[in-house]
């Protein structure tokens, strides 16, 4: 588990509040040389003045990290808050949020200034402004100032805080909030030697299809329990406590250009362990990437094409050199949303005509009907699962949307000894592609033919579905598998040399 160290100017600064063990000055930090494995794994949230380039604060961030430690704010982050322009950048979008708190009426007058404490701006209203600002920028004390100017908000300055520049009046808002950000600072020691490590699973609690259900979630807090990993619920709007744990596992569907794809990303940047990590994300959830990617490679698939807008109007000629019927998809569709039957070629021209306008690239496929589809489930390069997800009941794909509800079919899941030898070969060969996480490789079989549909990052992991044959087992081995990527992090550096003779 991860140890947590507030650095101040001086211990006197922190007078105000609690006593804490965690608490450590600026002076005493810095002249701490000896790296050991416990520091690697601390969580340094560094509250001293002189942030500037090389001044006390700024060393306090540039020694945590050369460290190994986990730091708010790091070097990045200060270097950011220097310049407006990196601000605007890592900003991108803020305008448009600032536009619809406008017209909410949220924003009063020509001016407004916020104290930020670990992004909570004491003003429920601009609370999703405060998790925004600390997501992107994450420092612990910051001061924002936006103007209207010509009718539009915009950011005129961010700077970076110290403690000391608290006002009596703000201390409980303050304590608040980081007790809030940060529950370790208030653990007892006994709470604290219980748990090696900490890891987040990210869950959407109104997400209609989510990846797990509540059942498979506890089942991984109760597996990951027991192995010393304190595992916890966060939702998008814990960005900016990522740096907290030591690992996050995704439940929750992942798209690019969306909170989990960015989650993701600052996990990784942060040094924790991920699944689903960035790459895989990419890899897999862009069908027109997956499609050029498994052709590159010689992994068998449905034959297809990759059309553009400008295609448009050579359709008519293609579609004279295809067999009906045809299957259609965007891009990132998911639980069989977005994939179109196609019958004829006046339906292709129409419905491509409407999938364009939300996408640049579609990818047509052949159909292959089927009474089900294999779904492998494989961690690390190993087979976790093999189980058939049967169509919809006078359906073609295994989701059906046409109706109110959302219907599908069954399943079965099996010993994946018991699958075809061929279908788990194939699956294997394809997530070898992307990287060594959690992945689920659809796949279809016709007689003698084997083609992979697509490949899931964050794969279903049901109680009463997936985990049919293993039971409680399967949530352990992946629990298993954070803990030993967790400790591998934790080990040091190997140190090459001769060794002594023995006597």
């Amino acid at each position: 588990m991860s140890r947590l160290r507030i650095v101040v100017d001086h211990p006197s600064d922190w007078r105000p509040y609690y006593p804490s063990d965690d608490l450590v000055s600026a002076d005493d930090f810095l002249a701490l040389e000896e790296t050991t494995d416990q520091d690697r794994s601390t969580h340094v949230i560094n509250l001293c003045s002189g942030l500037d380039y090389l001044e006390t604060g700024y060393y306090v961030s540039l020694l945590a990290q050369a460290r190994g430690q986990r730091v708010q704010p790091d070097v990045e982050t200060l270097n950011q808050l220097k310049r407006k322009v990196l601000i605007d950048l890592q900003l991108d979008g803020l305008n448009d949020m600032m536009a619809d708190l406008d017209r909410r009426g949220a924003l009063q007058g020509d001016r407004l200034d916020l104290r930020l404490f670990f992004g909570d701006t004491g003003n429920e209203a601009l609370a999703r402004l405060g998790r925004r600002l600390f997501s992107h920028l994450p420092c612990p004390i910051m001061e924002a100032r936006f103007t209207r100017r010509h009718g539009d908000w915009r950011l005129a300055r961010l700077k970076a805080l110290s403690l000391r520049d608290i006002a009596p009046d703000e201390e409980d808002r303050f304590a608040r909030a980081l007790n809030g950000h940060s529950r370790q600072v208030w653990r007892t020691p006994a709470a604290k030697r219980r748990y090696r490590y900490d890891l987040a699973i990210l869950v959407d609690p109104k997400e209609a299809m989510p990846p797990s259900n509540k059942s498979a979630i506890k089942q991984f807090i109760r597996a990951g329990r027991s192995m010393g990993i304190d595992v916890s619920l966060i939702t998008r709007r814990d960005e900016g406590r990522l740096a907290e744990f030591d690992a996050l596992f995704i439940r929750e569907t992942t798209q690019l250009d969306h909170h989990t794809w960015r989650m993701a990303r600052r996990a990784e940047h942060e040094g924790l362990v991920v699944i689903d990590d960035p790459q895989s994300i990419l890899r897999c959830t862009n069908k027109v990437y997956l499609h050029a990617l498994l052709r590159a490679r010689g992994i068998p698939a449905p034959e297809g094409h990759l059309l553009n807008r400008s295609d448009l109007d050579r359709l008519d000629t293609l579609a004279d050199t295809l067999a009906f019927p045809q299957v259609l998809k965007i891009p990132d569709g998911a639980f069989s949303r977005g994939v179109v039957k196609i019958s004829s070629k006046a339906q292709l021209i129409e419905e491509a005509r409407r999938l364009f306008e939300d996408s640049a690239l579609l990818l047509l496929q052949e159909w292959m009907p089927t009474e089900y589809d294999w779904r492998i489930g494989i961690l690390d390069g190993q087979v976790l699962f093999a189980s058939r997800y049967y169509m919809a009941r006078g359906h073609w794909q295994i989701y059906d949307h046409s109706g109110g509800r959302v219907r599908s079919g069954g399943f079965e899941t099996m010993d994946p000894a018991q699958a075809p030898e061929k279908v788990i070969k194939t699956a294997l060969k394809a997530t070898r592609l992307i990287s060594n996480g959690l992945y689920g490789v659809d796949l279809k079989q016709s007689g003698d033919r084997v083609v992979v549909i697509e490949v899931n990052d964050n794969p279903n992991l049901d109680v009463g579905v997936e985990d049919v044959v293993l039971g409680p087992e399967l949530y352990r081995r992946i629990m298993a598998w954070f803990l030993d990527q967790m400790e591998r992090k934790r080990q040091p550096r190997q140190v090459t040399g001769r060794q002594p003779p023995s006597s």
